[in-house]
């Protein structure tokens, strides 16, 4: 069976385990943290990046977006996550650019502040990262606002809710949930769906 490798407290290993559920693709998670639990992961994967997918052939793929190209490519029409016409795909990669640059700067600022000791914290670095995730996440909500609501999942709906998800779980004081109304109605909305409470942040 397919391995899911990383724990669902990174955001990049929820948006693959959600996605996969929407596929309907079944796998096995092992929750294996690349901090705690370094040296078994490396047996896995030796650069220790998480998520790390497994394939029943052996084949370790890595990079959440590129785990996903994979099995997008494969998915039925009925359940592909991204639109196949060629405007509507560039208006969601549009999208799912700024949700994920959002991501990438939220994770450094984690990192930066819950990693690294007080003393060796870089501040110029900091508000500059700050800087970036807050634009990041004006431009994720201005395209959510903009953009037709739907009830079903696809793969915006997955990478907004488990990406502000974990913002909110972690730097709440960088980014105020009041001040982005759009994406975090559309988190609530969706973290009440059943793939989302199954693969729930921990």
């Amino acid at each position: 069976m397919i391995k899911l490798i990383g724990t669902m407290d990174s955001p990049y290993v929820r948006r693959v385990a959600i996605s996969l559920g929407l596929y309907g693709v079944e796998f096995e998670s092992q929750p294996l943290s690349v901090f705690s639990a370094f040296e078994a992961f490396s047996r896995i994967n030796p650069a220790v990046k998480a998520p790390t997918l497994v394939l029943d052939n052996g084949i370790r793929l890595m990079d959440s977006s590129l785990i996903l190209n994979y099995f997008e490519a494969q998915a039925s029409h009925q359940r592909k996550l991204l639109p196949v016409a060629s405007d509507a795909l560039a208006a969601d990669l549009q999208t799912l650019g700024f949700i994920l640059a959002a991501c990438e700067k939220a994770v450094q600022n984690v990192y930066e502040h819950k990693l690294r000791p007080e003393e060796k914290q870089h501040s110029t670095w900091i508000e500059r990262i700050t800087l970036q995730l807050l634009a990041a996440c004006k431009e994720w909500n201005a395209l959510l606002a903009a953009r037709a609501h739907s009830d079903v999942p696809d793969q915006v709906a997955v990478s907004s809710t488990v990406v502000w998800t974990f913002i909110q779980a972690r730097i709440p004081q960088v980014v105020n949930a009041g001040d982005f109304e759009t994406i975090q109605s559309v988190a609530e909305f969706f973290e009440a769906q059943a793939v989302f409470k199954q693969h729930h942040f921990k």
